[in-house]
């Protein structure tokens, strides 16, 4: 494990600068839609918007806009942003954070664009952070592939570098009609081409041809104690069993 993390003092990581200056405006977004429902409409992602009105703002726009109807949307990105997004800002620096933050989220948008193209859904409206969150996800699983995540549901614990296909699974099964898997799966491919080099450099590292000896002869030698513990519970088991006998004199 590598990598500096910022705690506060609740153990909780800390609120680093530039994911606080990113959850406040898209906050204070969110609030401004309450009140202009036009703010949500123009600045959505809509095929037939971009392509026939010229609503070419629309790719960067609809990342910083949020469901109006109920706060779980908003509160699940900026959660996300939150808990893995200071630690790379930390290594990182805020500028290059803003950056790969925005690459993402804007990639993620012409992502979606050609998808709903392709699939006919011209009208259809997407917004929402999740592509450019989904690129801080795989730039947190590519820095720190062998850090442990627990996730929420299930509460099960899992290494970093298989969180995103984790949570595609998930929400494929769970997520329902409304999710935009295209965003999402554009924020991950946008990212791994920014992070070509440590893709290459981990997956080089893990499928080569030391590594995997090395992992054929770990799996073999958890083998073979898993049979000696085995073998030393079955004696110490019929050691007991000879001991609860009744002895006659």
């Amino acid at each position: 494990m590598h990598g500096r993390r910022q705690y506060g003092a609740s153990g909780f990581p800390g609120l680093t600068p530039m994911v606080k200056r990113i959850m406040i405006v898209t906050g204070v977004i969110w609030v401004a839609q309450q009140f202009s429902p036009g703010l949500t409409d123009i600045g959505v992602i809509r095929t037939s918007d971009f392509f026939s009105r010229g609503y070419v703002w629309q790719p960067f726009t609809y990342m910083w806009l949020h469901d109006p109807r109920g706060i779980m949307h908003i509160f699940f990105n900026m959660f996300a942003l939150w808990m893995f997004g200071g630690q790379l800002e930390q290594i990182w620096g805020g500028r290059r954070f803003l950056r790969f933050y925005l690459i993402c989220g804007v990639g993620a948008g012409l992502v979606i664009l050609l998808w709903n193209g392709l699939t006919g859904n011209y009208a259809v409206p997407t917004l929402g952070a999740s592509g450019a969150v989904y690129g801080i996800l795989m730039a947190f699983s590519l820095t720190w592939p062998d850090r442990t995540i627990m996730l929420l549901f299930p509460p099960i614990p899992i290494k970093a570098i298989w969180f995103i296909p984790v949570l595609f699974v998930l929400q494929v099964a769970f997520g329902g009609a409304s999710i935009s898997h295209a965003g999402h799966l554009g924020g991950v491919l946008v990212a791994a081409v920014l992070l070509r080099r440590d893709l290459r450099s981990y997956f080089g590292r893990s499928l080569s041809s030391s590594s995997l000896r090395y992992r054929w002869h770990r799996y073999r030698m958890r083998g073979r104690l898993r049979a000696v513990r085995r073998e030393e519970w079955e004696k110490r088991r019929k050691s007991d069993e000879d001991d609860d006998r009744p002895t006659y004199h």
